[in-house]
């Protein structure tokens, strides 16, 4: 009996514990937003296609800090310029975990530990070797410079090809991202018509559409739906393909590795789980798995993004000729008919400020990747508990109305002072901010600029025929990052003025 007592004595402190704690909780500020349904939270007030049209809606109406709820999971949104940028950088520690959401679990079954999807000690060791990897292998040198440069002349003549033709680019501009990052981690470059490369490519950029459906959103709030539906299938089929093209890439990698000099980011991967292996340490980051893991997200985010910021910017100088006129003046009173350097840039300042301003209003990357608060947090005034999910909304960075004189429209002077000189602005977070930043940042800037202007240089873009410029659609295609919906551009040969 007093066995008995002694339990029940016991169940009721633990009770009683958790009932204080949780009222504790309840007493204290949290962010306010709309109120939620059981089980579905707010999910029935939120437009899924496009959530971020929603989140800057009721930013308006909750204020720069306020909750959601996605089913019963809490998520914390911070908006506008300061906001984010107090929780990315100036309380970078409490705000810097990644939140890893079903979907994302499911792309490496919890086996691997990749530079996106990790924390704590894990995190720091591949992302450290990821950026001394980039490094080592050109990102920011000459090196690379030449490389993309080589591949904007591949790019060139793809559009030749074209032969005044209406076409589509984005798949051609996909593959010429795509290249550089391969060049990085395997070593190489491939063929645009290379099966292999071409299926991975075309891969990757449908993983990511479909990781920002409607239906990828809905599994990740009820993970038990995942077998009933089409679109996660689908998704699991590709990412199983993907991985199996990366491991017979890796395999052909491994067998001709000589560790004394190492050509890629592979080589350096393999390298340094053969010396820790040597020296005992076998439970160690650098396995298959996380190898695996780790080219898929450098390749993911070498390609998706430059891919599509590319498209827009040539999707936005066929929509405001004027614009384009100035870029191509610009470059042909600087640079003339050679080929553009990065060194130039400092010279361009027009030209600097329309592919800031593309980044800006294009938006690629609308919602962040989410994070997760690594304590307990007291921020503006409310308090978030440990384990909270957390979207740095960077459309309200890159669109916020008190940082930027016309966020609606595409405006290259935002980037200019009145003497026409390129100024950067702290609200440009098109690479986010803080201990996630994109690692690839500079590579990326030194890819865009490049590609941007070996493209104006050479090329005139415009509708194509019986399209009018103000017929041109700017509504993005929404996936998990935002790409121009599909459409056509003609071009005309800057040097002969004629098409093709």
């Amino acid at each position: 009996m007093a066995a008995v007592l002694l339990v029940a004595g016991a169940f009721l402190l633990v009770l009683l514990y958790i009932t204080l704690s949780q009222h504790s909780r309840k007493a204290q500020r949290e962010p306010p937003g709309p109120t939620p349904l059981p089980v579905l939270g707010n999910l029935l007030q939120l437009d899924l296609n496009r959530l971020d049209l929603d989140l800057l809606n009721l930013s308006k109406k909750y204020g720069s800090v306020f909750t959601i709820h996605l089913g019963c999971t809490k998520v914390v949104v911070l908006s506008g310029y300061k906001t984010v940028k107090q929780g990315l950088v100036n309380q970078a520690k409490e705000f810097g975990d990644r939140c890893v959401t079903p979907i994302f679990h499911d792309f490496n079954k919890g086996n691997g530990r990749p530079i996106l999807f990790s924390n704590g000690e894990t995190w720091k060791e591949m992302r450290r070797f990821a950026l001394t990897a980039l490094k080592n292998y050109g990102m920011g040198t000459n090196i690379i410079e030449e490389k993309i440069i080589k591949e904007c002349h591949y790019v060139i003549e793809k559009f030749e090809n074209q032969k005044g033709t209406a076409f589509d680019s984005m798949h051609i501009l996909h593959c010429a991202a795509s290249n550089i990052i391969s060049s990085i981690i395997y070593g190489h470059r491939f063929e645009y018509d290379d099966p292999l490369f071409k299926e991975m490519v075309d891969s990757n950029s449908e993983s990511i559409r479909l990781t920002g459906s409607v239906a990828i959103q809905v599994y990740n709030t009820f993970p038990w739906l995942g077998p009933f539906l089409k679109t996660w299938k689908t998704l699991m089929k590709l990412i199983e393909d993907y991985r199996s093209n990366i491991r017979r890439l890796v395999k052909g990698l491994k067998e001709t590795l000589n560790p004394q000099m190492p050509r890629c980011i592979v080589d350096s991967f393999l390298v340094q789980k053969h010396t820790l292996e040597e020296s005992g340490v076998m439970d160690s980051q650098y396995h298959e798995d996380n190898l695996v893991y780790t080219v898929m997200n450098l390749f993911s985010a070498g390609t998706d993004t430059i891919g599509h910021t590319l498209s827009w910017s040539l999707l936005f100088m066929a929509k405001y000729p004027h614009l384009q006129d100035q870029v191509q003046e610009e470059l042909s009173s600087v640079i003339g008919s050679r080929q553009v350097r990065v060194e130039d840039r400092k010279n361009l300042p027009y030209t600097n400020a329309v592919i800031h301003e593309t980044q800006r209003l294009a938006n690629v990357v609308p919602l962040s990747i989410a994070h997760r608060t690594s304590q307990d947090v007291n921020f503006q005034g409310y308090f978030i508990e440990k384990g909270t999910a957390v979207i740095p909304f960077l459309t309200s960075v890159l669109y916020d109305e008190t940082e930027w004189e016309s966020p609606l429209t595409f405006n290259p002077s935002h980037f200019l002072d009145e003497e026409g000189k390129f100024v950067n602005r702290d609200a440009f977070m098109a690479f986010s901010a803080g201990r996630r930043a994109c690692p690839g940042e500079s590579l990326a800037r030194m890819e865009l600029f490049l590609f941007f202007t070996s493209l104006l240089q050479r090329f005139r873009f415009s509708p194509p025929p019986g399209v009018t410029e103000d017929e041109l659609d700017l509504t993005p295609a929404v996936g998990f990052t935002f790409s121009p919906k599909p459409h056509t551009l003609k071009l005309m040969d800057m040097r002969n003025k004629q098409t093709g």
